[in-house]
């Protein structure tokens, strides 16, 4: 007997798909006995691995703002042996919507946009002032037309694995001594949203200096502010030196995390560890982590959020005027 499965078709954001996890655990409670498949670039698909509600992930093969007709259609071809009854569409671009489209998959619900209408049958009206916060915005297309969103969504919580985050200490010559705090200086949206690395680095030499042990995450592009921070204090830098599987069970291993807003940060949340979130460009109304382990760093200037890639203003006054003391002592707080 054929099991009832839906596709979900996956944002690109690592941060975003950490966030879609809410969904996937409401539509999980909802139906137990249903399979549930998540359609993402393949650089996200080592976190939808970790979610126990997702029978498996597929790789999307196109590039990020690609259309790539052929390949959507002959993802979609292969899909229509799964003959899935349901499509949810988390981004609301014509593109993403496509694939199931070319699938044939009978129901295809996501938000009014780019007009797709004809791909997207199961059309959910899309009102900012309701769903103002991004995980809202998911977890509502998983509810029947019309009905509300519960007061409490379930967060993100993402599987551990105790032998691969040893194996990986293991083979970085790392241990767990000392408390460790992880500092994740990176951001791909842009560098409105990135804290100092001078920051970083003074806080790390701090961190140091009182007893904890320092990890640098992030990808090969953060390897140079990786450099930075740790050579002007004690810290590891572990950029570029890792897979993103890695850095999940590596999270876990720390006692706190010192981020951007950013897709580590929300990985972080998902893992269990107490998150210090730093926000300038972005807000943590609309992108928080995720979790009640944490605490919030702004300032809420006039000027922020402005959501831009970079400060409109030239001066990012928004991050360069959050001190390291702020947050060291935030730190010390949470490890009592």
């Amino acid at each position: 007997m054929r099991t009832a499965a839906t596709l979900i078709v996956g944002p690109s954001w690592v941060g975003d798909m950490v966030m879609a996890q809410s969904l996937f655990r409401v539509l999980n409670q909802r139906e137990p006995e249903r399979a549930f498949d998540v359609l993402a670039p393949e650089w996200s698909l080592p976190i939808v691995a970790r979610m126990p509600e997702i029978r498996k992930g597929i790789a999307s093969e196109t590039a990020h703002g690609e259309i790539g007709l052929l390949k959507r259609r002959r993802i979609a071809s292969a899909l229509r042996e799964t003959a899935y009854e349901r499509a949810i569409v988390l981004p609301r671009s014509f593109k993403s919507a496509l694939i199931p489209w070319f699938a044939g998959i009978p129901e295809r619900t996501g938000y009014r946009g780019e007009s797709r209408y004809l791909l997207v049958n199961d059309v959910r009206p899309f009102d900012r002032n309701v769903l103002d916060q991004t995980v809202k915005r998911f977890v509502a297309l998983g509810l029947d037309l019309g009905e509300s969103l519960p007061d409490e969504l379930p967060n993100p919580s993402l599987r551990v694995s105790p032998d691969n985050q040893a194996r990986v200490m293991h083979a970085l010559g790392v241990t767990d001594e000392r408390p460790i705090v992880a500092m994740m200086p990176g951001a791909e949206y842009g560098p409105a949203k990135c804290w100092p690395h001078a920051y970083f680095a003074e806080l790390a030499k701090r961190l140091d200096d009182a007893g904890y042990a320092v990890w640098v995450l992030g990808s090969a592009k953060d390897a140079a502010a990786g450099d930075a921070i740790a050579g002007a204090s004690g810290a590891l830098n572990l950029c570029g030196k890792t897979s993103l599987e890695d850095v999940i069970d590596l999270l876990a291993a720390c006692e706190q995390a010192v981020s951007n807003d950013s897709g580590l940060m929300h990985i972080a949340a998902a893992v269990g560890t107490h998150v210090h979130g730093i926000y300038g460009s972005s807000s943590p109304k609309f992108t928080p982590p995720l979790t009640k382990s944490r605490d919030i760093h702004e300032l809420e200037l006039e000027c922020s959020p402005c959501f831009e890639r970079e400060c409109p203003l030239g001066h990012l006054k928004c991050l360069k005027d959050l001190l390291p003391d702020r947050i060291f002592d935030k730190i010390l707080v949470a490890s009592r």
